[in-house]
């Protein structure tokens, strides 16, 4: 009876010691998850502040454009109309980096996209006034907004890359289970326009 008590014993031991070890290995890979993951989302972020950082540079380069260009006779007031507005919208709308979703980026892109839209009208309107197409002040200014062109499609591939590296971490099995305990939710990438590819380009070469 006696040997049987300690076998049982012996049994039950050998249960809690595996489960003990389980555990630990279980909260090892939680623990190293979990710190990843924040690493992760913290590129990420950041790398969508470079974003909003370059757009900013975009707007305020548009800015100093459009004060060049009220000083222009006659030159169409809608079209600058549709710029200043555009811009305003642009401005203010901005998004947290802590909650980016799929629907604020939706709506960030668009009202870029429509600050976009409306450059290029007004670039394309230039054309008809050559005081402006020979204006040191304009061309120079025309040049920094290609240049931050580049610099937003770069920021912009470069936030997509770091959302990749975020959203596999947190989506493969086993580490989703855990994504779901520590609250870490998929982001969404920053995509093309729809019908951009149909969309009338910003010209900077006059």
């Amino acid at each position: 009876m006696k040997k049987r008590y300690l076998a049982g014993l012996g049994c039950t031991g050998i249960v809690v010691v595996v489960l003990i070890v389980l555990a630990l290995i279980v909260g090892s890979f939680a623990y190293n998850f979990n710190n990843t993951a924040v690493e992760y989302e913290a590129d990420a972020k950041t790398a969508w502040s470079n974003v909003e950082s370059s757009y900013q540079r975009r707007n305020d380069l548009i800015g100093n454009l459009v004060k060049t260009v009220q000083g222009a006779a006659d030159f169409e007031r809608t079209t600058l109309k549709e710029v200043i507005e555009a811009r305003a919208k642009a401005t203010s709308t901005t998004i947290d980096a802590s909650n980016i979703t799929a629907e604020n980026l939706a709506q960030f892109q668009q009202a870029q996209t429509g600050l976009t839209g409306a450059l290029s009208r007004l670039l394309v309107s230039v054309e008809r006034y050559p005081e402006l197409k020979a204006n040191r002040n304009f061309l120079e200014l025309q040049s920094q907004l290609e240049g931050t062109e580049n610099r937003i499609n770069v920021a912009r591939d470069r936030y997509n890359e770091k959302v990749n590296i975020y959203d596999k971490h947190t989506t493969k099995f086993p580490g989703k289970l855990f994504a779901g305990w520590f609250g870490f939710e998929e982001m969404p990438r920053y995509k093309a326009d729809p019908g951009s590819k149909n969309a009338p380009d910003v010209e900077f070469d006059f």
